[in-house]
C-alpha cells in the first residue's frame, strides 16, 4: 500500500511535506535488527532520521520527497531536535 502525502497531511496536522530536496549526507548504522538512517538536506541544519529493516543504497547526491515532523531526543543530557521521516521517495 503506497501512502499519499496529501492524505497524510490532512490526517496529521504536524506533518510537513517537502519535494525535490538534495541529500548532502547519508549515514546508516545497525541498531539491533533495524538500520537507523540519518540524512542531511541541503540548506537545513537539522538531521532527518528514519528506520529500515534492511540496508539501503546511499541517497547522497539524490533528490528526495520527504514527509516528516519535528521531534526531540536527549543525548548526554542535552535535548536535540531532529526530523522524524514518515515517508521518503526518490524524486
Amino acid at each position: 500500500m503506497k501512502s499519499d502525502p496529501d492524505k497524510l497531511l490532512k490526517k496529521h496536522q504536524a506533518l510537513v511535506h517537502s519535494e525535490h530536496r538534495l541529500v548532502t549526507s547519508h549515514v546508516q548504522r545497525a541498531d539491533g535488527e533495524w538500520f537507523i538512517n540519518t540524512i542531511m538536506i541541503e540548506g537545513c541544519d537539522v538531521p532527518f532520521k528514519y528506520k529500515r529493516k534492511q540496508r539501503y543504497k546511499s541517497l547522497q547526491g539524490q533528490r528526495v520527497n520527504l514527509t516528516y515532523y519535528a521531534d526531540q531526543m536527549e543525548v548526554a543530557g542535552i535535548c536535540m531536535e531532529y526530523m522524524k521521516v514518515i515517508r521518503l521517495r526518490i524524486a
